[in-house]
């Protein structure tokens, strides 16, 4: 059963063009009339700065080029990636959301994508009515749908309005009811796209936990996440996909080190961030590590400490945010993790405007190491709004230690003593 082949994709190539106007139809006068006034347009471009042809700037770009791989029946694998990488794209080709430009996938059994909050649902039925709807779109008969109910029901935690239109669900109801939708309707391959993000922590533990299920029963899980410790732990093999192309394909553990060593996966000392789309009401605007000389840097030594600062903004106001940050190490497994829930100097509550929190990891605390640092803003018991995976990398150099090397992580000062 394993030895089957459940998604064979071979060169895999999808081109898209940017910036450049959709084609339409046109007479023969909307032709001629084009042409008399082309030369204006372009002479009153030329007048406010603009390059000849700006307006008309047509670019393609490859999301993917050449992809090829195998995934085999009962398999659980991971697809990891910088943003951009292709990887959504990959998924939607899988999909048959989208066409490939070029080469071929070979999908052999029933499939249920999770790849956008909500896809699939019509936002004027009931989340009862859109659980039937998109079973019949996987192909189930209503009996079966049926049986599996009051499970996916529970599952999604969403009782108390399940005869709610879906429109009305918040973003982390939404998420719920769409995975426990696509995990309960026994697809023989599961693609799922970092929609969980969405969702909170113990809500996130427990799709975790479905998946490895679903992987147990013989079924097929293809995963993209940025959640390096979900992949390592969960993924038989992951697939590293970088600017469209493969990068490298081999067991989780291995290709995880590999992309984390590789400095993809975060930059040094300090990172800004572009505005977000409108919709995301509070959002990171940058992120800066500093040492003990109060500089930006990424170096430290082991004795030196790190102030983190965070500036964000609010859009609306806020009664109740918190900020969480994990510090991991170069494999993704955490080191430690910190909450601004835990301490009084944090009010949590915001206005719209911009505002910046920092965090001060003390010396003598982390070896001598290369280490990650993740962070969030969530809104306390609703959602987490802007998460950043392995978004800053920075290392200690050094010792604390005269006449024996550290074997660990941390050289947190212990007391000793002799004892009569």
């Amino acid at each position: 059963m394993m030895n089957e082949i459940a998604i064979r994709a071979e060169n895999l190539s999808k081109q898209y063009r940017i910036g450049g106007p959709q084609a339409s139809y046109k007479t023969f006068r909307d032709t001629l009339a084009e042409a008399v006034r082309a030369p204006f347009r372009r002479a009153a471009r030329l007048l406010q700065g603009q390059p000849y042809g700006a307006a008309e700037l047509d670019e393609e770009i490859w999301a993917l080029r050449d992809v090829s791989f195998e995934v085999r029946r009962g398999e659980v694998v991971g697809l990891i990636g910088g943003n951009g990488a292709g990887k959504t794209t990959l998924l939607k080709i899988l999909s048959r959301i989208t066409e490939p430009t070029e080469g071929q996938a070979e999908i052999r059994g029933r499939v249920g994508s999770l790849l956008e909050v909500g896809t699939g649902f019509h936002q004027e039925l009931t989340g009862g009515e859109n659980i039937y709807l998109n079973g019949a779109i996987l192909g189930m008969k209503r009996g079966e749908i049926d049986r599996k109910f009051d499970e996916i029901v529970a599952f999604a935690e969403v009782e108390k309005f399940i005869n709610t239109p879906v429109k009305h669900y918040s973003s982390g109801m939404y998420v719920r009811l769409a995975f426990a939708v696509a995990a309960h309707m026994e697809p023989e391959i599961l693609l799922v796209d970092e929609v969980l993000a969405v969702g909170d922590a113990a809500f996130q533990k427990k799709c975790l936990g479905k998946m490895g299920d679903i992987s147990g029963q013989g079924r097929t899980v293809l995963l993209v996440s940025h959640n390096m410790t979900s992949i390592v732990n969960l993924c038989d093999q992951a697939i590293w996909l970088d600017q469209g192309r493969v990068h490298e394909i081999a067991d989780a553990q291995k290709t995880v080190q590999a992309y984390l060593a590789s400095g993809v996966s975060g930059t040094r000392g300090k990172v800004v961030f572009d505005e977000p789309e409108i919709a995301k009401e509070v959002y990171f605007s940058s992120l800066e590590l500093r040492n003990g000389n109060d500089e930006i840097a990424s170096d430290f030594d082991v004795l030196s400490p790190i102030q983190v600062n965070m500036a964000f903004r609010c859009r609306k106001p806020f009664a109740r945010l918190r900020f969480d940050a994990t510090v991991s190490r170069y494999d993704g497994i955490p080191v430690f993790s910190t909450t601004s829930q835990d301490y009084d100097s944090i009010s949590g509550k915001f206005a719209p405007g911009g505002y910046r929190v920092s965090l001060l990891i003390p010396g003598k605390f982390l070896a001598a190491g290369e280490y990650y640092l993740s962070v969030n803003i969530c809104e306390v018991n609703v959602k987490n709004y802007d998460f950043r995976e392995s978004i800053l990398r920075f290392r200690i150099v050094g010792s604390p230690y005269r006449f024996a090397r550290n074997l660990g992580f941390l050289v947190y000062p212990f007391e000793w003593r002799q004892v009569k």
